[in-house]
């Protein structure tokens, strides 16, 4: 996804520009759409993280087709014996949710992953498409994906088109270095008096900006800072150019992950919705209006949760802290004047 977003386009999920990835070089295939490649594993178990580059920490997961759920899938996808996943990472992918792995060639990542626990629940075979963010939705449209695993938020437009299964919290977070002792803690009064970098047309920026102006009211400074890449992000965090960095939680969860063993290690200092204060936001499988695709995906996530495989899933890509209680079926979105 490009760096400079529509005010529409803000709800996108997780921007491209805030993670540059050396890992994904694979991914930036010509073309709008490919299939990605899959790894075979023996019936019953899933594994997770795997070929992950450090990304997440590998975890084989048992996991078998359980009936009643698989039942409830529209009759042309049972007699597939396939469930045909979407993913949006062409060019780069976006680590931890999608990337090409260690080997080159195999799509990877938390959202992957997830499309393949659904898919063994449900009792069919994953096949993963790759495509760009926009011919995701393009396959949908079409009938040639079945449901889209790719950090798509649930909005209020969306769901014009499209239906829900929520799976994660959507949310944003603030990366500091490891050593220092400031904590977002939820209130942005917290922010007074400090510098803070963001991604330019970013729904973080926006929310930044928001505060920047209330603390202006109250007659406290926020300052906040651009720099071109991530690279030069790091560098500011580690030299003490600004205290604080604000984007994707997912990001900022991969990166406190990477630098664990470095001299300049980060940490995550707080959370926030990506939907604003007054809506939690959510991640959500995201299949066709009407396809009766809702209803199976959200039940085979709840079995998840309820049998503990969702929070190993979690867990080995360090977004425990993106956790939902249960998968519900079109929740209330970002509404149509924040989209």
């Amino acid at each position: 996804m490009p760096s400079q977003f529509s005010r529409r386009s803000l709800i996108r999920g997780l921007t491209a520009a805030t993670t540059t990835l050396s890992l994904a070089g694979a991914l930036a295939a010509c073309g709008g759409d490919s299939d990605a490649a899959t790894t075979t594993e023996s019936a019953g178990t899933v594994t997770v993280g795997q070929l992950s580059n450090g990304a997440a920490k590998e975890t084989k997961l048992k996991v078998s087709e359980v009936k009643s759920i698989s039942a409830e899938l529209p009759a042309s996808v049972r007699r597939s014996g396939k469930l045909v996943i979407g993913v949006g990472a062409l060019p780069s992918g976006s680590a931890p949710l999608n990337y090409v792995g260690s080997d080159q060639k195999t799509l990877t990542g938390s959202e992957p992953d997830l499309g393949r626990l659904v898919a063994a629940v449900l009792g069919l075979e994953p096949e993963i498409k790759n495509s760009t963010w926009e011919n995701l939705f393009v396959g949908v449209d079409s009938g040639k994906v079945d449901v889209a695993f790719s950090n798509v938020t649930d909005t209020e437009e969306r769901k014009e088109k499209y239906e829900f299964a929520s799976y994660r919290k959507d949310n944003l977070a603030f990366e500091v270095p490891k050593k220092s002792t400031w904590n977002f803690d939820g209130d942005y009064r917290n922010l007074a008096g400090k510098t803070v970098t963001v991604g330019s047309g970013t729904n973080q920026e926006k929310i930044l900006l928001e505060w920047k102006a209330k603390l202006a009211k109250e007659g406290k400074k926020l300052t906040v800072k651009y720099f071109p890449d991530q690279n030069a992000i790091n560098l500011a965090l580690s030299s003490g150019k600004v205290d604080a960095y604000f984007g994707p939680n997912p990001a900022v969860a991969y990166r406190s992950r990477q630098t664990a063993n470095t001299p300049n290690p980060t940490r995550n200092a707080g959370t926030f919705s990506g939907a604003g204060e007054t809506l939690q936001g959510l991640i959500a499988a995201t299949s066709k209006k009407d396809s009766g695709l809702a209803k199976p995906v959200a039940d085979a996530i709840n079995h998840l949760i309820e049998n503990g495989q969702y929070a190993k899933w979690l867990a080995a890509y360090n977004l425990s802290n993106e956790a939902v209680a249960k998968s519900e079926i079109n929740p209330p979105g970002l509404p149509l004047d924040n989209s």
